[in-house]
């Protein structure tokens, strides 16, 4: 049995995004309609979210682009906002994600009483953001700091729009991430949010370290979600929920039900019990 068993009540767990509109001080923040119609919206995404049966919620910033590797604080304190006024219609397992910045993360989660993290907290990158360091001794550090050391901790080591700097194999960085840094999970992902996850990747990842979580990060959907989930511990889903499976929509609760009702059905046939 994994954490996710523990943590958020079920193996072959699916984490749903609840996608947050851009924010103050973000290029495309909307100021005529200001931060009431962004905790409204969240609360639309969140209610969709839980009530289509999704194990598990995780809100980011997904529409500050272009992201920040540190990431201001209104950042943090509007996000903290909107968790703090949904706080009350939250009923499943919530983690948080402050894209992209892992100290600003777990700032969050010991605020908001988020139980996992997901970020980029180890590696060098060239990005579309520029080049991308991090300091994953200071981070989990920081992490103590707070008293979050229940917080668990998942590792994207694909992050999208990026590349390690160092010409490594998948397995390699799986493996030294895992041995050096003890995380909770490692996230394989697509080029981007919606792409899907390369499943031999996926694979290939499992395979070195199979006594990790590991989760597929983008791009499952209801034609490839009996293959990811057959290879991965769960899945990190969002653009697959929203209307006709666009990034740039609000959740659409059908998509998320007759997702969740296939998930269902394929644990229930490897005999899980929730």
């Amino acid at each position: 049995m994994t954490w996710l068993k523990e943590v958020i009540g079920t193996e072959k767990a699916i984490i749903a995004m609840c996608h947050l509109l851009p924010l103050p001080g973000d290029p495309h923040y909307d100021q005529e309609k200001g931060m009431d119609y962004v905790v409204e919206m969240a609360r639309k995404d969140l209610l969709a979210l839980q009530e289509g049966g999704v194990d598990s919620v995780m809100f980011s910033n997904e529409f500050s682009l272009p992201y920040l590797t540190n990431v201001k604080t209104e950042t943090v304190a509007a996000m903290a906002r909107v968790i703090g006024e949904l706080k009350h219609l939250i009923k499943v397992p919530f983690g948080v994600n402050v894209l992209w910045d892992a100290k600003k993360s777990l700032d969050l989660a010991a605020a908001t009483g988020a139980v996992f993290v997901r970020e980029i907290f180890t590696g060098v990158y060239s990005s579309d953001f520029g080049l991308w360091n991090t300091n994953v001794g200071e981070t989990v550090r920081h992490q103590a700091h707070l008293g979050a050391q229940n917080v668990k901790l998942i590792f994207n080591i694909v992050p999208e729009g990026a590349q390690y700097l160092a010409e490594r194999e998948i397995e390699s960085i799986a493996k030294s991430t895992v041995f050096n840094n003890r995380p909770d999970a490692l996230c394989v992902s697509g080029l981007t949010a919606g792409t899907e996850t390369n499943s031999q990747l996926l694979q290939r990842v499992k395979d070195i370290v199979p006594n990790t979580v590991v989760l597929a990060n983008t791009g499952v959907r209801l034609h490839n979600l009996k293959e990811q989930l057959s290879i991965a511990d769960g899945a990190v889903v969002g653009t697959t929920f929203k209307y006709e499976g666009n990034f740039e929509n609000q959740v659409d609760q059908a998509r998320v039900r007759e997702f969740m009702i296939e998930v269902k059905a394929f644990r229930e046939s490897l005999g899980l019990r929730e």
